[in-house]
């Protein structure tokens, strides 16, 4: 099963709930845990893996062959994403505008594109003294899109055999949010009772409700009950699985590096009953 946690917005607690989710399911059954969240990722301050392979990833980017190109633009033309462009008798290269789809290769005429790499950041893959796998990616600085290199990183754990896969996706809405969505049996939408945290998670709905992908929400840092969030959850059908109390030990805890089910034990069952209920649920939907 894959589980993505997501959020609209930064510093809801998403790597938290993540991180946390992967450590009370380790004892259950094999677990992957895969930090998309390329640009910035920090699920390893709280898991502490012993990272043991690196891999470079990589996008395929067109090298034009002059003595080839006849200049007929056809390549400029099904580029959907504006990485090449005819300036007088040249055809220029945008490499950080490609997205590596192929199209110019493929359009060519005059069979004179010929697809090199250009390594846009790493991948790291290890394990955590309680056994859970870990993965993350990081992008490398200055390169402008982690959709590939969250591909990559899927790519690399699709036929590994565990049983769960939690991937903690990048906050936001962007395209690397969708990328790190695409293929999830659940969305796990992290949240805080507050206008911002509802704004966000509307936004969110919207994406997995148009990539038809069950969904159920978890509050964090609750400090009493923000109806219009309530109202929002009824209105669209998202089960609230779990709310998070405002703790200061909490707060103290994660500040220090020390994920949930170490700052309260209790959090294990309670994390476990999560993941009952959203299989359930994500089951339910197949149905």
């Amino acid at each position: 099963m894959q589980i993505a946690v997501a959020s609209g917005k930064g510093g809801t607690g998403k790597t938290t709930v993540a991180t946390s989710l992967a450590l009370s399911l380790s004892d259950r059954c094999k677990v992957a845990y895969l930090d998309c969240d390329v640009e910035a990722p920090n699920g390893h301050l709280f898991l502490q893996p012993e990272l043991i392979e690196t891999s470079e990833a990589v996008i395929r980017i067109p090298h034009i062959d002059k003595d080839l190109c006849t200049l007929c633009g056809r390549c400029v033309e099904v580029c959907q994403f504006h990485a090449l462009a005819k300036v007088g008798k040249t055809i220029m290269v945008f490499p950080q505008l490609c997205h590596g789809c192929g199209s110019c290769t493929w359009n060519c005429p005059a069979h004179a594109i010929e697809e090199i790499p250009n390594p846009i950041g790493k991948m790291m893959r290890g394990s955590t003294p309680r056994g859970v796998h870990f993965g993350h990616g990081v992008l490398t600085i200055s390169e402008p899109m982690a959709t590939p290199i969250i591909r990559q990183l899927k790519r690399l754990e699709k036929d590994s055999g565990y049983e769960v896969t939690i991937l903690d996706a990048p906050p936001g809405a962007s395209c690397a949010v969708v990328e790190t969505l695409r293929g999830s049996d659940f969305a796990l939408l992290v949240t805080e009772p507050t206008p911002f945290g509802l704004h966000d998670l509307g936004q969110m709905q919207g994406i997995v409700e148009d990539m038809n992908i069950p969904a159920g929400v978890i509050i964090n840092r609750q400090n009493g009950a923000f109806q219009p969030l309530i109202d929002f959850c009824e209105k669209h059908n998202l089960p609230i699985l779990m709310q998070i109390p405002f703790e200061r030990r909490i707060a103290e805890g994660i500040a220090q590096g020390t994920h949930l089910v170490e700052i309260d034990p209790g959090y294990l069952a309670e994390f476990q009953a999560v993941y009952e209920k959203l299989s359930l649920l994500a089951k339910n939907r197949l149905n």
